[in-house]
């Protein structure tokens, strides 16, 4: 590279070239020589390319199996699929033992991290970028956080910690690098619980062990209070039995800030262990508080999940990820592209993996 033309060119001239190319091709551009990387990581042409629209990636969660075995090149398994390729974003720049990514936001991911030069089993919720090689350690928690509660991330990044008991609020700006504690005041345990319009949503079971109610709850962040989460069930006269025809239902963050979505079995009767037709996908605009139908697994799709006893759903936006027990492979579910397989997956012996949404970004940390 010493004697090529391209070295007369200043670093300002390179940067403009450069900055022409879509962000898929700056990445590739990146991995062919130790100069390109060099120019293309520096902090003056991240400045310029950071308005640059994100890439709407697929990250997949490790697999149980590997999650208390130290890799020495860790890695976090990233699907595209606009180019229908998977490939891996080292994490190797991170000083933690098996890093266990759980939630994105804005171009960060994060991950739970054994604690820096600490003896003990508690852990560190860590924010990093994996495109820019950086990353930033929130206050420690203990371990029981990592085990137990759900990492929500929103497009502000503010972080909340939430277990069926209490709740933890990471905002950076209300008390100083400091996490806040409030007790959750919820009737169950908070089943794929949601952040995003400044409020937070789950579902909760208020039925009997015998038959499941299935009630949808929010709480706005700005009614946090001193000791508890003022949460609100959400019911509408209209809705009817809108919770009663969906199975074991999950929620996903829709398209934008003001849709949510509930995905689950559709039931094929209202008797106490009815099987299911298809997968059902629901769709709430958080202004009208209208329900829709989204989407609906066609059945020659479903007959591989219908032979599962169990199955996963991920993802968010205007894609939705289903993977099952053996299957090998996904199932996705495009709001413009409709349903499709994702082949390709590797690494999970029983098929059963869990994901989330990546919006990859070539931009600096603060």
């Amino acid at each position: 590279m010493e004697s090529s033309p391209i070295n007369r060119l200043s670093p300002d001239s390179l940067h403009q070239i450069f900055s022409s190319l879509p962000l898929r091709q700056i990445m590739i551009c990146r991995s062919v020589c130790k100069f390109f990387n060099q120019l293309l990581t520096s902090q003056c042409f991240t400045e310029i390319i950071s308005s640059r629209p994100p890439l709407n990636l697929l990250a997949l969660r490790p697999p149980h199996h590997h999650r208390h075995v130290a890799n020495a090149h860790p890695y976090i398994h990233v699907y595209d699929p606009d180019e229908d390729q998977w490939f891996r974003f080292s994490l190797d720049f991170l000083p933690f033992r098996s890093p266990q990514p759980v939630a994105s936001s804005s171009g960060l991911i994060y991950l739970w991290g054994d604690s820096v030069g600490s003896a003990d089993s508690s852990k560190s919720l860590v924010a990093c970028n994996p495109l820019t090689r950086q990353f930033k350690v929130l206050p420690q928690l203990g371990s029981a956080w990592s085990r137990h509660g759900s990492v929500l991330v929103d497009s502000a990044n503010r972080v909340m910690v939430l277990t069926e008991l209490a709740a933890l609020y990471f905002s950076g700006r209300v008390v100083a690098n400091q996490w806040l504690k409030f007790s959750s005041n919820l009737p169950s345990k908070p089943r794929s619980p949601v952040l995003m319009s400044c409020s937070v949503f789950a579902l909760c079971d208020v039925g009997s062990p015998w038959r499941s109610q299935w009630k949808l709850f929010s709480c706005k962040l700005t009614n946090l209070t001193v000791t508890h989460t003022n949460w609100t069930c959400l019911e509408r006269h209209e809705w009817g039995d809108i919770f009663d025809i969906i199975k074991r239902p999950r929620l996903l963050r829709g398209e934008g800030d003001s849709k949510l979505l509930m995905i689950g079995g559709l039931k094929s009767t209202f008797s106490l262990n009815p099987a299911c037709s298809t997968i059902l996908i629901l769709r709430l605009d958080l202004e009208s508080l209208e329900w829709e139908e989204a989407g609906r697994m066609p059945l020659d799709m479903y007959r591989g999940f219908q032979e599962s006893s169990k199955f996963k759903v991920f993802g968010g936006g205007d894609r939705v990820y289903f993977s099952a027990k053996r299957m090998g492979k996904l199932a996705m579910w495009d709001l413009w592209g409709g349903w499709r397989w994702v082949d390709g997956v590797s690494g999970y012996g029983d098929g059963l993996c869990r994901g989330f949404v990546f919006e990859a970004k070539l931009t600096m940390m603060q």
